[in-house]
């Protein structure tokens, strides 16, 4: 297996494009969007709730990837270029990130385009990420590198949002004129971030493990030809099925809640920006420790078990937001508790969900094709859970709705999550 060097280079994507996922997608762009958009929004004629149209734009971004991926990444397994295509993504991520510091109110729908573009590069770049996971390191080191490479990318991106945050609160100590001018810089400084230190990774790991050396034509044709083959191997192994429908339930739940709940507080518990921002980082804090625990849970109980405590606690989370109460006088501390919670498994199951996909695979060169398989579920499962939220939102003008029917997702991955036969990696 690979060195040391390569697989901490590995690990060092999360921190490079983790600052999009806290700052864009979960953080400051959606309050952001939030207060520069009116009530409602009108497209093609039909008029929508503002925050329901913001979670189509996502569904839509998680469309385009999953569409995309299974074809790139056949045609980056038999050309070898996972690397080339991973750095693509993270391109196109990067300089979407950069073009958001011209969105306003004046033009909601190209703010609107550009975080889908991001949220492309991002996802996008993930494919090909996580496909080297398998390739650098052993199946009994994947828990803690896959761990380690949450941890980091929860403190780099905890760093910069912090930053950011003093920006927007304080905008004169730093020479800006207003929040508005500090937001958009913030968007500025994400896209540099993550195009800046992701050259660490693209520097250390190796574009072509296996030695591929392809013909110069057929590059698409091979692409579906791997598919073809990923999907005969899932449908012939019960495990690798009956895990990636549990992965389908609880990452709709999961990415879901991650997406949408800087909008929830804001929206539902009418909180103010900042203490928004205080509970993300709450979440980020307590999952880098979050991260860890799991590790260590599934090293000592394994996957499986360390899955389905992870999963009860979700369901848990989804109930208690929807007892949440605007009126109650204490429901700031108690979104805070709830923050915590979500940190506490919201690394840990990302963590271990990649580790456990990797240890079930069999013995391949193939990686990034079923790796494919695995990213092109996980969005599936965005779309459907972003356009139900979005669509609840729509004809109920409630979120509190939306948050509880998450819990369902969490019941059927636990379901799923006992179907699965223990093995010598996962058990």
């Amino acid at each position: 297996m690979s060195s040391k060097r390569i697989k901490n280079g590995w690990a060092f994507y999360d921190w490079a494009n983790s600052v999009y996922s806290l700052v864009i997608s979960t953080a400051i762009f959606p309050i952001y969007f939030n207060s520069v958009s009116p009530e409602k929004l009108a497209l093609f004629g039909i008029n929508y709730e503002s925050a329901a149209l913001y979670s189509y734009s996502l569904s839509a971004a998680f469309i385009v990837v999953a569409l995309l991926s299974p074809i790139l990444s056949g045609i980056a397994d038999y050309s070898g270029n996972k690397k080339l295509f991973m750095q693509i993504f993270a391109y196109i991520g990067s300089a979407s990130c950069l073009s958001l510091y011209f969105f306003d109110a004046s033009n909601i729908f190209f703010g609107l385009t550009m975080s889908a573009l991001a949220s492309i590069g991002f996802w996008g770049s993930l494919v090909f990420y996580n496909a080297f996971l398998p390739e650098i390191a052993k199946p009994e080191e994947q828990d803690a590198l896959s761990a380690k490479g949450f941890s980091l990318g929860y403190i780099g991106s905890s760093l910069l949002l912090i930053f950011n945050l003093l920006m927007i609160t304080f905008p004169e100590s730093f020479g800006l004129t207003d929040a508005g001018q500090a937001t958009k810089i913030s968007f500025l400084m994400v896209g540099l971030w993550w195009a800046g230190f992701a050259q660490v990774t693209f520097r250390r790991l190796p574009n072509n493990i296996n030695n591929r050396k392809p013909k110069e034509s057929g590059y698409l044709w091979r692409g579906f030809r791997e598919l073809k083959k990923v999907a005969l191997h899932v449908n012939q192994d019960s495990n690798l099925r009956k895990y990636l429908y549990a992965f389908f339930f609880f990452s709709t739940g999961v990415q879901t809640i991650i997406l949408l709940a800087s909008l929830f507080g804001d929206n539902e518990l009418g909180m103010e920006s900042g203490k928004l921002i205080a509970t993300i980082l709450i979440i980020q804090f307590v999952g880098i420790g979050g991260a860890h625990l799991f590790s260590f849970l599934s090293k000592k109980f394994g996957n499986l078990q360390s899955l389905k405590i992870s999963i009860s606690i979700w369901a848990v989370i989804c109930v208690l937001a929807y007892l949440l109460d605007k009126a109650d006088p204490f429901v700031e501390y108690k979104f805070y508790g709830v923050g915590a919670l979500v940190g506490l498994v919201m690394g840990g199951i990302q963590a271990i969900g990649r580790s456990t996909y990797s240890k079930l695979l069999p013995v391949t060169d193939s990686h990034a094709s079923f790796f494919s398989f695995y990213d092109v579920t996980e969005k599936i499962a965005i779309i459907f859970g972003t356009i139900t939220y979005g669509y609840l939102i729509q004809i109920t003008g409630d979120m509190k709705a939306s948050a509880l029917s998450l819990s369902a997702f969490f019941i059927l991955a636990f379901v799923q999550i006992l179907r699965i036969k223990k093995t010598k990696n996962v058990y």
